[in-house]
């Protein structure tokens, strides 16, 4: 596969190297705020539910099975947090879209010297429904290969690979879902976003699974959001922007 997965983690790096601009403060401030306010949810709900979600898988199960507690309790644990992980991640970067789309204009401004377009609220109200569209098309594309996922989670056999396939998974929807919002900008439809993310599939996976460990690190996950548009703005503008087959 093409591309060089070290570039791609480099590119989340630096955009940690640019939350701090000057003009770019105020526009980081809201994706962080929202995931600082979700990620909290999560963790009330986990520690306040997990016990009855765990319980309530484990009691589906037959009496003869019961000898298997053992070995079940933690697959269902694990279950309920990936469930909750995913879950909360769709909520924050649906709630969040404009703002992110909003934050990747001005750093690609920045980078680029493109001309402003206008006001920023105007900007930000007149991409909702655009920002909120391109998020139910990735959903669409997400939600499929998240249910085959967890079906290959509970066939025996298979499932010795479901770690792996989770974090594939996990980082290639990271970078589709952060490189989205500099593409989206530039009138890169869907499609073709993926397939220029395919193009250099490893960039691609280093960067989403960077941003996917990052994830798992307590409040360093709560900047993870902001970091991770400005990054995939940077890998945006470096990688693609200037390729002149690109149809906008």
């Amino acid at each position: 596969m093409a591309g060089n997965p070290l570039r791609g983690a480099g590119y989340l790096l630096r955009g940690a190297g640019m939350l701090n601009t000057p003009g770019l403060r105020t526009f980081v401030l809201i994706p962080l705020l929202v995931n600082i306010i979700l990620f909290a949810g999560a963790i009330w709900l986990l520690i306040d539910q997990f016990d009855v979600w765990v319980a309530y898988w484990m009691n589906q199960l037959p009496g003869w099975m019961s000898f298997l507690d053992w070995l079940l309790w933690p697959m269902f644990a694990g279950l309920v947090l990936i469930l909750v992980y995913y879950s909360f991640n769709i909520v924050a970067n649906f709630i969040a879209a404009p703002f992110n789309g909003l934050l990747a204009e001005k750093v690609e401004l920045r980078l680029r010297g493109k001309v402003d377009s206008g006001d920023s609220w105007q900007e930000l109200l007149r991409m909702i429904p655009l920002a909120l569209g391109r998020e139910i098309a990735k959903l669409r594309y997400y939600l499929p290969r998240f249910l085959l996922i967890l079906v290959l989670t509970f066939i025996p056999g298979l499932n010795l690979l479901a770690p792996l396939l989770w974090f594939l998974f996990g980082a290639w929807m990271m970078a589709i879902q952060y490189c989205d919002y500099p593409m989206d900008n530039n009138r890169v439809s869907f499609g073709q976003m993926k397939l220029l993310l395919k193009s250099h599939r490893m960039t691609a996976l280093g960067f989403g699974g960077l941003v996917q460990l990052g994830m798992l690190v307590p409040v360093l996950n709560l900047i993870l959001m902001p970091t991770a548009v400005v990054g995939a703005t940077i890998y945006w503008v470096e990688e693609y922007a200037d390729q002149p087959d690109l149809q906008r």
